[in-house]
């Protein structure tokens, strides 16, 4: 859950690097450089924010869901979490998290999924897949590139049989989690268009994404 240490309370507006508005339903991506930390918000509450990290001078090694369940022994993801690549190596550490809920078993939804979950009627409408495909095309990268993803503050209990349900999120306006690069990396992010499940409340909203420099 949080982590009010003092070094995040250092980490303010005055000396905070890049500051990025991501608007709603929308992809974006940057590199964070070892040592830095970048605060992902959620601004308005209840909004999936799908994530994925690549090693910045090497695409193919990436962020690895079953390696990172392994070495922290837990399904989800919270403070302390070391954000494991495909290599077995350490991308990011989780420093700070504001909410206590993070799934990274569900997956992106696509316009294909959407489809047979909710119907033909469907099929049009954006999907977090679409994002990154879009995004990661500026990097070179294809559909083949596109791993099994972060979902930060989308709410998905796992019952004891392993079923798994995506239900109401629990975070609320303003709430975050905090991450420092371990090594150069791509985050791509696709601010998640879902109107047909509540992991957004129905409702896409914008999101921010800061980043500060070792020394703030």
């Amino acid at each position: 859950m949080t982590d009010f240490n003092q070094t995040a309370l250092s980490r303010t507006l005055e000396n905070v690097a890049p500051d990025h508005y991501i608007p709603a339903e929308k992809p974006f991506s940057t590199v964070i450089r070892k040592g830095q930390t970048i605060r992902i918000e959620d601004s308005y509450g209840q909004q999936a924010i799908d994530t994925l990290f690549y090693r910045a001078d090497d695409y193919s090694e990436r962020y690895s869901n079953q390696d990172t369940m392994r070495a922290q022994n837990a399904a989800y993801i919270s403070t302390g979490t070391k954000i494991m690549s495909s290599e077995g190596r350490v991308m990011l550490t989780m420093t700070a998290d504001s909410c206590g809920r993070h799934d990274t078993s569900a997956g992106a939804c696509s316009c294909e999924s959407n489809t047979v979950r909710f119907g033909h009627d469907t099929k049009y409408l954006h999907a977090c897949r679409d994002n990154f495909v879009a995004e990661i095309a500026r990097y070179g990268m294809g559909k083949r590139d596109i791993a099994p993803n972060i979902n930060f503050f989308m709410n998905v209990p796992i019952s004891p049989n392993g079923g798994m349900t995506i239900v109401d999120g629990i975070s609320v306006p303003g709430d975050y989690v905090e991450l420092k690069a371990e090594m150069d990396v791509l985050m791509v992010i696709s601010n998640c268009p879902q109107i047909n499940n509540p992991c957004n409340g129905f409702d896409p909203t914008p999101i921010r994404v800061l980043v500060w420099n070792e020394e703030a």
